[in-house]
């Protein structure tokens, strides 16, 4: 069992994450002592709060503990509990709390769920991080069978691979399937082996729609599943100051690169050097991502590249300073990695600059300080970064 990061948020809150990620668990351990618990994943359950919505106000009057913590797991199931809770916060002036879970925003978007008008905090639980992980942490495992809880907990290769198999069948099934987002699965599957093979790559929606053989609107809204069930983010383009001609389309990243390698069919394979590349920037960017949620940094992300190719693979803009990230999975550190870094450092877009590679030193390149990748999360983690 691995200590999250997440902090457990002393008012109602919204959890969202995809399947597997360890939400259930993670609230059993910080809220064990919550006054109801209700799981809609539980057939009976479910079909008591569908039929009766009201039946959640009954009970919560029931309880006559001040601040009483009330957790309804998988709430994007029965939408209209949404409604309860927000009269029931509005009626005791925020005396309740609520610990809300989901690993779908899509449900609640189509029923235009009500989502309590910021009376609840928005956070997101992630694949496990390199620092929660800890001493058990093996960057090859990871990059080849991901950091979903149940993976990084198997020791067995064998077992790695039949976990992603079920992983991928279960989000077919119970995501897509069960609950009728797409009208023909088999254009689905196709698109999401086609999909994952584009994993940190800037997205061309015509030429992935000619060929999975389906409408281009058809493939915009795959890609808005993907995101809505939390499975996949975008990296939009920055846009400098300099007068070159920019790349302005988003780049796409799934949230794992287990997920990702099992979607491509390639889990069962050793990575090439090529897909080691695109593996290594999946898991700094992820791991960014969720210690930036999880510590409430508030950082926005993007990416820079020029026609010309100069490129940044990530911008980390925070209020008015903004700092440029390039990230290569080798073990040597060579100074042409600096040309898209220099560019932006000349221009005056960015304020610092960090290569992140896999060996051990932390060098000063020019102007560029490169850091172990190790050493990059950890400052990512602080919140703040040193350039010398």
């Amino acid at each position: 069992m691995y200590s999250r990061l997440l902090a457990l948020p002393k008012k109602s809150f919204f959890l969202f994450g995809p399947r597997g990620t360890g939400k259930s668990v993670w609230l059993k351990q910080h809220l064990s002592f919550a006054d109801l618990s209700i799981n809609l994943l539980k057939s009976k359950e479910y079909l008591q709060y569908k039929k009766n919505p009201s039946l959640l106000e009954q009970e919560v009057s029931a309880l006559k503990k001040r601040k009483a913590w009330i957790v309804i797991d998988e709430v994007q199931k029965c939408p209209e509990l949404l409604d309860e809770v927000h009269a029931l916060l509005f009626e005791s002036k925020n005396n309740y709390r609520f610990a809300l879970s989901g690993s779908s925003a899509r449900q609640l978007k189509r029923s235009q769920a009500n989502m309590l008008a910021g009376r609840a905090l928005s956070k997101k639980m992630f694949p496990l991080s390199r620092l929660e992980i800890g001493k058990n942490f093996k960057l090859q495992e990871i990059l080849c069978y991901g950091q979903l809880p149940l993976s990084v907990t198997e020791s067995n290769i064998a077992n790695k691979i039949e976990f992603l198999d079920a992983y991928i069948e279960t989000y077919l099934k119970e995501e897509i399937q069960q609950e009728a987002l797409v009208r023909n699965l088999n254009n689905f599957y196709r698109f999401l082996s086609i999909a994952a093979l584009m994993n940190g790559q800037v997205l061309n929606i015509s030429n992935i729609a000619r060929d999975v053989g389906v409408a281009r609107s058809t493939v915009q809204g795959y890609f808005s599943i993907l995101e809505d069930t939390l499975l996949a983010w975008y990296l939009p383009a920055y846009r400098n100051k300099a007068k070159v001609k920019e790349i302005a389309h988003t780049k796409f990243y799934l949230f794992d690169c287990g997920v990702q390698r099992a979607l491509a069919g390639l889990h069962r394979d050793k990575p090439s050097i090529n897909e080691i590349g695109f593996l290594f920037e999946t898991f700094i960017l992820n791991e960014f991502r969720a210690i930036n949620s999880w510590m409430s940094h508030g950082a926005r992300f993007f990416y820079w590249r020029t026609e010309s190719g100069n490129e940044v693979d990530l911008i980390w803009k925070k209020g008015h300073q903004s700092i440029g990230f390039e990230i290569k999975s080798t073990y040597v550190w060579k100074e042409k990695f600096n040309k898209g870094l220099n560019v932006l450092l000349n221009s005056g877009d960015i304020h610092k600059a960090f290569g992140v590679y896999r060996g051990h030193r932390i060098l000063k390149v020019g102007k560029v300080t490169v850091l172990p990748y190790t050493r990059a999360i950890e400052m990512v983690f602080q919140g703040h970064f040193k350039s010398s």
